[in-house]
Parts: structure tokens; C-alpha cells; sequence
């Protein structure tokens, strides 16, 4: 029985992980759930799993809860705040981690639960673009143990051979891999003329062809940010030089992505476009159980198709890139000019291709420096938010965009 702690519980991924969760009884124990201010969903959370600990960020909230909890005889107890979260992650009777809290909250709990040796099923993209080199190094002191749950990270490491181990020096090599290759949709805007980008509206943009997806990480796939985002991601979890990552736009989003081995051989997942699948996966490793995806059927696939990435058209990319190789406390520059950026695309005060104007002007004024604590990150966050929020009030604004 793994007995799990899953934060974000009220998101779409956690919503998942208890779904799946829920099909093998016999198999996991829901301990905590945490999630932000959504205690009405948390509490219906709490009757049907029967949680030990449950934790909310907001103050009004978790009082709401425990009034709740307590009027329906539940034996589970509820906290509030960071403090709570951090040593819900760290208890005894917890072995694994869902680590699913969106943006910069969810990182002083994902690395306490790398600290504490638990199992981290890494869903936060935060603690790898914001925090890489600190968070492996808590991964290596504690002695945890890193499973991907993003699809595109999920499908390189079920392309490695078994028994891979996510953040060790050297494995890449004595893997024999060539390159590793990260599928992307091309999102909506993949065969808009690049002169037609200025004008794309947020309802545009939110419309993703292939996924269900939140506003900001939707307009994240149009930019082609995440897949920026992915690649800093990908250099830490696996070891991997910048020049070993590529970027394929494959518009079917069946291949999630492939490994290319020295041999020339080249491994790929294939799937439904389903998070359950790859929460299934780090859930049960190493083995395998049913998680309520759809199976995939080949003979209504029709075809699959490949492009290169227009690193013109999509900028982003090149930024992510540009961000990983000064290091430090860039790729926390990035997401945060990236996070400020996207806000204003969405309230009408900024352009589509402004996202990316924005981003690159903050990293090119940003004070970078070696990343050695979190404190270092949180400052690069704050400053990077004010630049980007400064240059994007010295645009003219644009609220009437249309195509």
C-alpha cells in the first residue's frame, strides 16, 4: 500500500491522480490532500478519499474546512499555511508525493519532500525552470526518488532503458543516447502566417487543438513557451546538454516524445492525449496498472506527422534556451517575465508577439547571479515581475486586438 500526499489536489492533476488512485484501492492510500482556497471541493475530496491531513494556503478557507470536516464527523485534520504543507510532505506515513501546486507556491513543499527521501512525482514545473540546481541537489541530499509527470518528460523516461535514475550525473551516457526529442502540438497558431500573430485575440489562443488545458499554460502552448519551459525541465531531470534537446512539432500529440539512441535506434510513447496515463505511470513504478485512459487506436490514427520548429514564428523557445545557458537565476527571470507577460495578453494589454518581446527585454536587464538559495530565486522573481510589468506599461495598449 503507497500511501500518498498529493498537493494541488483540486487542479486538474490531482483531480487525475485521485482518479486513478480511486481504481486500485488496494494499492494507495490517500494520506493528504492540499490544495489553495477551494475548500468545497477539498472537503468533498475528504468524504469520498478519507485523508489523515488536509491542508489549505488560505486562512478563511481552512477554517471553513475544519468547521465542515467537523459537522460531518470526518477524523481528518485540517492545517493552513506553508509551515503545514512543508511537514505534511516530510511525515513518516507518507511515501510518495503528487506534486502538482501551480507557479512559485508549490516549491518550498516539493523540495521539503526531496529533502524528507520521499518518492516526488514531479508535476510543478516551477521547481525545475525556477530552482533546477537546488532542486536536484535536494533530490541527491535526501535521497529521493524523481518521476516526471508532465506527458512529454513521462514519455522520454519510459523511452530510457529500466532502471534509469532521473538526476544522476552520467546517466544519459551510460544509457547510450544520442538525443532526446520532445514533441510539441504547434498549439493554434501552427500555420498562421507569422505577420498575422500582432493580432490573435486571448479567446484565440486559449483555444489549444488537442488538449484541455487552463488559460495561462494554453497560451503558454500558443507562444510555444511550454515547450521552452520543457527543455530546462528536460536538461535537469535528465542530465541532458542543450544541444542534445530538440523540439519536433508533431500536431497528432500521439508520440508524447522519443529517445534517440547511439545506435541510431529511436524509441517512442505513444498514448492518448490523457494525464492519467503518465500519473499511472510514476504512481505504480516500476509497474504498470489500468489507469481510465482510452487505449489507442491505430486504425482511425490516419497519420503522424513531423515539422521543424519555425524558431522565428516562436521565440520563446530560443529564450528558454538562452535562459538555461547563463544559468543561475535566469530561468527564473524567464518564468516570471513569462508569467507577467501572459497576464497581460490575456486583461487585452498586450499583444501576442509582445509576450515574447517582454521576456527577452526583462533578460537582457535582469541581474543574474549563481543560484544558491531560495531566497535567490524568490528576488529574481519579484525583480523580473516589476520589470516586465514597467515595460509592458510603456507599450501603447492594445485591448481591441482582432485578427
Amino acid at each position: 500500500m503507497k500511501r500518498l500526499a498529493i498537493l494541488g489536489s483540486t487542479g486538474s492533476v490531482g483531480r487525475s491522480t485521485l482518479d486513478v488512485a480511486a481504481r486500485h484501492p488496494d494499492r494507495f492510500a490517500v494520506t493528504a490532500l492540499a490544495a489553495g482556497r477551494n475548500d468545497a471541493l477539498l472537503l468533498e475530496q475528504c468524504i469520498a478519499h478519507r485523508p489523515a491531513h488536509a491542508v489549505l494556503a488560505d486562512a478563511d478557507a481552512a477554517e471553513r474546512l475544519r468547521g465542515a470536516v467537523a459537522a460531518r464527523g470526518l477524523a481528518t485534520q485540517v492545517h493552513c499555511g506553508r509551515d503545514a504543507l512543508d511537514g505534511i510532505v516530510a511525515l513518516a506515513e507518507v511515501d510518495a508525493v503528487m506534486a502538482a501546486i501551480v507557479g512559485a507556491a508549490g516549491l518550498p513543499a516539493t523540495l521539503a519532500a526531496a529533502r524528507a527521501g520521499k518518492q516526488v512525482l514531479l508535476a510543478n514545473k516551477e521547481a525545475l525552470v525556477m530552482s533546477g540546481a537546488l532542486f536536484m541537489k535536494a533530490v541527491a541530499e535526501g535521497d529521493a526518488t524523481l518521476l516526471p509527470i508532465d506527458s512529454e518528460h513521462s514519455a522520454i523516461f519510459q523511452s530510457l532503458p529500466r532502471g534509469f535514475v532521473c538526476g544522476r550525473a552520467g546517466e544519459l551516457e551510460r544509457a547510450g543516447v544520442r538525443r532526446i526529442l520532445l514533441t510539441a502540438s504547434g498549439g493554434p497558431f501552427r500555420a498562421t502566417p507569422a505577420d498575422r500573430l500582432s493580432r490573435v485575440t486571448p479567446q484565440q489562443a486559449v483555444a489549444h487543438p488537442n488538449w484541455v488545458m487552463g488559460p495561462k499554460i494554453s497560451v503558454d502552448s500558443a507562444t510555444m513557451m511550454n515547450k521552452g519551459l520543457e527543455v530546462i525541465e528536460a536538461h535537469w531531470l535528465f542530465g541532458a546538454p542543450l544541444e542534445a534537446i530538440q523540439v519536433i512539432v508533431h500536431p497528432q500529440s500521439v508520440i508524447h516524445s522519443m529517445v534517440e539512441y547511439a545506435d541510431g535506434s529511436v524509441v517512442a510513447q505513444l498514448g492518448a492525449p490523457d494525464m492519467r496515463t503518465p500519473i499511472a505511470c510514476a504512481l505504480a513504478f516500476p509497474e504498470r496498472i489500468e489507469s481510465g485512459a482510452a487505449p489507442l487506436d491505430f486504425t482511425t490514427l490516419g497519420r503522424l506527422d513531423f515539422e521543424r520548429l519555425d524558431a522565428a514564428k516562436f521565440p520563446c523557445v530560443a529564450l528558454a534556451r538562452e535562459a538555461i545557458r547563463r544559468g543561475g537565476t535566469a530561468p527564473a527571470a524567464l518564468n516570471a517575465a513569462n508569467e507577467i507577460a501572459v497576464e497581460a495578453f490575456l486583461g487585452g494589454r498586450l499583444s501576442f508577439t509582445g509576450i515574447a518581446e517582454v521576456i527577452e527585454n526583462v533578460l537582457g536587464e535582469v541581474h543574474v547571479e549563481p543560484l544558491e538559495s531560495l531566497e535567490q530565486v524568490y528576488a529574481a522573481d519579484i525583480e523580473a515581475r516589476g520589470l516586465a510589468s514597467r515595460f509592458i506599461a510603456r507599450r501603447v495598449p492594445q485591448s481591441s486586438l482582432s485578427v
